[in-house]
C-alpha cells in the first residue's frame, strides 16, 4: 500500500507537465512556478497545485491543509469570477501505483481547476498593448462597487487599524533599509516618517472610513494581471490564504490597483476606476488618504521584490532590485503628494 504523502512534489510536477495526464485533451502544457504553487496551463484549463511549504504566514505542509486552502480559493474567488473556478480535482495514486487525475485511487494532492482566460483580455496586457477603453474600466468599477456593497464588513477600531497600517509599513522599511536592497536608508526612513506623520495627524480620515463601514473582506491582491476585460469583467486570484491580509479599506484596494497601473505607465486607468467607483457609490476618499495607501503599497511591493532574492540565483537579482527601486520611487512620489496635498 502507498501512503498519501509518499509522492514528492517533483514527481507530481513531472506528471502534470505531460499533456496526456489530463482528462480533457490538450496539445501542450505550459508550466509556471510561483512562490506558493505550480500552475499548469492546458489549451482550455488551468490547474493549480499548492507547494507543500510552511511559511511564517501559512502552512501548506500537509495534504489536509492544502485541501482546505483549495476549498478557500474556490469559495473566495467565485465571489468575482464564479464561472472561472470550476472545482477541485484529486491527484491520486492508483492501485497500480501510477499517478492519475480524477480517477479512483489514494489521493496524494488536490488541484484547483479553472477555465483558462485569454491573456490579451487581462488588464496588464491591455495596458501594454494600449487597447484599454473607458467603457471597459467603467464595467470593472461597477463589478467592484457591487462586490464591495455585498461583501462582509469587518469590525475594527481606528486605533487598531492605524496600528496595523504602521506595522506593515515598518516591516517593509526594515527590509528596504538593509544593504542588499540597494536603497538609501535615509530616504527609506524619510518615507516612513512621512507616513507615520499622516497616521498621527489624520486620525479623522481613518475614523470616517470605519464609521462608513469601508473596512471589508476584500480581494487582497487587486492587480491589473488579475482583472479580465471581458464584456462581463472578472477578477481572479484573490489572496485566499490569510483573511487578515484581505481585510482592507476599499480605498486601499482601489489605490493598490491605481499604483500597479501607474507602475505600468497608465496612471489614468486606476484614476478612472476610482472616479467611476466614487460616482457609483458616493464613496470618495480624500486624495491624501489615497496617496497614503499608494505609498504604503509601493513599499510593500518593493519589499516583495527584495524577497525574491531569497529564492532566485544571483544572476536574477539585479532585475528584482531594479523593480524594487522603481516601486520605492513611487512611494517617495506619493509621500511628496501627502506633504503638499491641500486635501490632507
Amino acid at each position: 500500500m502507498f501512503e498519501p504523502d509518499d509522492v514528492d512534489i517533483a514527481a507530481k510536477v513531472e506528471f502534470l507537465r505531460r499533456a496526456d495526464s489530463y482528462p480533457t485533451a490538450t496539445r501542450s502544457v505550459e508550466v509556471v512556478e510561483t512562490h506558493l504553487s505550480w500552475v499548469f496551463l492546458t489549451d482550455s484549463r488551468v490547474y493549480k497545485l499548492k507547494k507543500p511549504v510552511r511559511r511564517a504566514y501559512l502552512d501548506f505542509s500537509t495534504l489536509a491543509a492544502r485541501r482546505h486552502n483549495c476549498d478557500l480559493e474556490l469559495r473566495l474567488n467565485r465571489r468575482l469570477a464564479a464561472d472561472v473556478y470550476l472545482g477541485l480535482v484529486p491527484l491520486v495514486r492508483t492501485a497500480h501505483g501510477r499517478l492519475a487525475l480524477a480517477e479512483p485511487g489514494s489521493v496524494v494532492d488536490w488541484l484547483v481547476e479553472m477555465r483558462r482566460l485569454e491573456r490579451r483580455h487581462l488588464l496588464d496586457a491591455a495596458i501594454r498593448a494600449r487597447t484599454v477603453d473607458r467603457a471597459q474600466l467603467d464595467a470593472v468599477a461597477q463589478l467592484l462597487a457591487d462586490f464591495y456593497r455585498r461583501t462582509f464588513r469587518v469590525p475594527v477600531t481606528a486605533d487598531a487599524y492605524r496600528a496595523r497600517c504602521m506595522a506593515g509599513i515598518e516591516d517593509s522599511a526594515r527590509t528596504l533599509a538593509a544593504p542588499r536592497a540597494c536603497l538609501d536608508a535615509d530616504q527609506v526612513g524619510g518615507v516612513v516618517a512621512d507616513l507615520g506623520r499622516y497616521v498621527r495627524t489624520h486620525e479623522a480620515h481613518f475614523v470616517a472610513r470605519i464609521a462608513a463601514h469601508r473596512i471589508v473582506e476584500g480581494h487582497g491582491d487587486l492587480r491589473p494581471e488579475h482583472v479580465s476585460l471581458l464584456p462581463q469583467p472578472l477578477v481572479i486570484d484573490c489572496l485566499e490564504f490569510d483573511r487578515d491580509l484581505r481585510t482592507v479599506d476599499v480605498a486601499d484596494e482601489l489605490a493598490y490597483l491605481g499604483l500597479e497601473c501607474e507602475h505600468l505607465g497608465a496612471a489614468w486607468v486606476g484614476e478612472r476606476v476610482l472616479a467611476t467607483y466614487g460616482a457609483l457609490t458616493g464613496d470618495t476618499p480624500p486624495a491624501a488618504l489615497i496617496a497614503f495607501y499608494k505609498s504604503a503599497r509601493a513599499l510593500l511591493r518593493a519589499r516583495l521584490c527584495i524577497g525574491h532574492l531569497d529564492d532566485l540565483a544571483p544572476p536574477a537579482h539585479a532585475r528584482w532590485v531594479e523593480r524594487a527601486k522603481a516601486y520605492f520611487a513611487l512611494a517617495r512620489q506619493y509621500t511628496a503628494a501627502l506633504r503638499t496635498s491641500q486635501g490632507g
